[in-house]
């Protein structure tokens, strides 16, 4: 019992301290950029456009809603936590009571475990089972966490609390709403076959990804010399093809 009570204080007190940065990765996971990008080396030297950091971020969120904001959403990934820890102890406490029954022999007297493959598939399947009812128990946590979170973009107030949060997406979703999120729904989002489907789809419209690096490259310096130093997107518009140099252009009439 003092076990469980420590790993759930403790756990909880990670989960408070890292929440802001939870919040940012939240934001920036699903594509929210209000920061422009600013100049920048990688680690070859190349001087690059780079997005800003984390903490940059979280100072842009606490300018608009206070120190306070940056820990939207921090109740529902409390109570998932809790109940994720209290959840996967109850599971794995049940299963080592039903092995102090089967491993009593006859007479009271304790069976000898020695350790095996069979042991460790057995241990390990007994882990999958933990941590899959602590996912099933604590998945509609998880949902109010995230759209509490994502509504900070368009300014919304709709997941303001836990309880308010409960009543209205199982009013207007059903219980199914607490384990899908409705971004990934019509008319939200398209319907894919597979994700091979997905993946065309997205190179169709946005073809270059602004955090893959090979989607930055150096405009060239001049008519026909190497960078000029600055960092520009591949993927923005080209600009015009400068004319050939005088000396290809005399070789062409002869």
């Amino acid at each position: 019992m003092a076990d469980a009570a420590s790993q759930v204080l403790l756990g909880s007190g990670l989960t408070i301290l890292s929440q802001p940065l939870m919040y940012v990765k939240v934001l920036i996971q699903v594509g929210y950029e209000p920061l422009p990008p600013t100049i920048g080396r990688n680690i070859f030297g190349r001087q690059v456009c780079q997005l800003p950091g984390l903490f940059c971020y979280a100072q842009h969120i606490a300018s608009i809603d206070g120190k306070r904001g940056l820990f939207t959403g921090l109740t529902p990934r409390l109570c998932s936590g809790v109940l994720g820890t209290v959840v996967h102890g109850k599971v794995l406490q049940h299963y080592q009571e039903c092995d102090k029954v089967e491993d009593l022999g006859p007479g009271n007297v304790q069976k000898e475990v020695t350790p095996s493959f069979d042991q460790v598939i057995k241990e390990t399947t007994r882990e999958m089972m933990a941590r899959s009812a602590a996912t099933l128990i604590t998945h509609p946590f998880h949902v109010i966490t995230l759209r509490s979170m994502v509504q900070f973009i368009g300014r919304e107030s709709k997941y303001c609390g836990l309880y308010d949060s409960i009543v209205t997406i199982y009013r207007e979703e059903g219980i199914l709403g607490f384990f899908a999120l409705a971004g990934g729904c019509p008319p939200y989002s398209p319907v894919y076959t597979s994700w091979i489907d997905c993946w065309c789809m997205l190179q169709k419209e946005a073809p270059c990804c602004c955090s893959c690096w090979a989607c930055w490259a150096l405009p060239p310096a001049g008519p026909w010399g190497r960078g000029r130093g600055r960092a520009r997107p591949s993927c923005a518009r080209p600009s015009r093809p400068h004319a050939p140099p005088p000396w290809r252009a005399h070789r062409r009439w002869r």
